[in-house]
């Protein structure tokens, strides 16, 4: 059986963990700064990002292989995963930010309400109930 949805959102992963590399690298170079953050609050917001990013995903793409091999998935799961991915994209631009914003708010409850909902739905479907 081929994991299409979670095929797709792991490859998508993948390229999100790049953009961010590419971010952290392009601020060490234009900062000079070979190891940790020296004390660069951008620095250490985009690193907090990456960190987060790979935090949550794991989580995310375990439970929407579950449920796609359960057979409950469909186009629904495609999207909220998809949903979750450009939540963290969003979660990252807000990060470059000291400041609270709405890109940070938008990209955490995304990743909240997606964790959340396929933690249930993974639930309801253990229990026949989905």
């Amino acid at each position: 059986m081929i994991l299409q949805t979670t095929l797709s959102l792991a490859a998508a992963a993948a390229l999100i963990t790049i953009w961010h590399m590419i971010r952290i690298g392009r601020t060490r170079m234009a900062e000079k700064i070979m190891h940790g953050d020296g004390g660069n609050a951008l620095l250490l917001q985009r690193m907090r990002a990456q960190a987060n990013f790979g935090e949550n995903t794991p989580f995310v793409l375990i439970l929407i292989a579950a449920i796609e091999l359960s057979g409950k998935g469909g186009t629904w799961l495609a999207i909220v995963g998809a949903l979750f991915m450009l939540g963290r994209v969003i979660h990252a631009f807000g990060m470059d930010s000291a400041e609270p914003n709405m890109l940070r708010g938008i990209g955490t409850m995304l990743a909240l309400l997606t964790l959340l909902g396929l933690g249930v739905v993974a639930v309801l479907i253990a229990l026949g109930r989905f």
